[in-house]
């Protein structure tokens, strides 16, 4: 199954997944970052899909269809988001529904959004953690498939509390990339097409039975 990682920054996570042996198809960044640099080292394919736009009035869902371009360009049957830094639209949870997963630095539900850790200090919380969940056009509310806590330290501050859960995470989310990868091929033969299919299928019963 082709797998398409998208990142923003060191690449410290598509460095995890390759080290443990999974076949990430293509790399996808948002801006210039490191990641770049690391695909071009793992001899992985990829694509500078740069956001020229940071203001209020940024085409959203235009960009998401640049993406999507380049994803289904590729082939990209599972997306991984590694840090990536824009907020994707409708169009890519339409052609992938249940195919992109996402990594969180909490225990969600708890502490969703941009600024989990620190927030997790704030409320004085004992123990938070890491989360993989399905992603969904509702940001951090997807399914979870993983999840392992990790203790608050007396002490802790954003830099160090993230630093153990960025150690977790790059084990937890290649796992469970992995494991999902696994799912999706014994239970759809790895046909995106197939699995499709069954997602169209799905939605039409359910207006079917919404207009009754």
């Amino acid at each position: 199954m082709k797998i398409a990682v998208l990142a923003s920054g060191s690449g410290t996570i598509l460095d995890a997944m390759v080290g443990c042996g999974i076949d990430v198809s293509l790399v996808l960044v948002d801006r210039p970052c490191k990641a770049e640099g690391l695909s071009i080292d793992h001899g992985i394919a990829l694509s500078s899909c740069y956001r020229r736009d940071f203001s209020r009035s940024f085409d959203r869902v235009g960009y998401t269809n640049d993406v999507l371009f380049e994803l289904v360009a590729n082939g990209i049957e599972l997306i991984a988001m590694a840090g990536y830094g824009t907020i994707l639209e409708e169009p890519i949870h339409e052609r992938y529904a249940g195919r992109i997963l996402n990594t969180h630095p909490s225990l969600l539900p708890a502490f969703a959004g941009w600024h989990a850790v620190s927030e997790a200090l704030k409320y004085g919380v004992r123990v938070t953690g890491c989360t993989v969940h399905l992603a969904t056009l509702a940001v951090d509310a997807g399914p979870i498939l993983a999840q392992e806590a990790i203790e608050v330290n007396y002490g802790d501050d954003e830099s160090s509390l993230h630093e153990r859960i960025k150690k977790v995470e790059r084990r937890l989310y290649p796992q469970t990339v992995a494991a999902y990868n696994d799912y999706l091929d014994t239970n759809f033969g790895g046909s995106f097409f197939e699995y499709q299919k069954m997602i169209h299928d799905a939605n039409s019963l359910g207006k079917t039975r919404e207009k009754r």
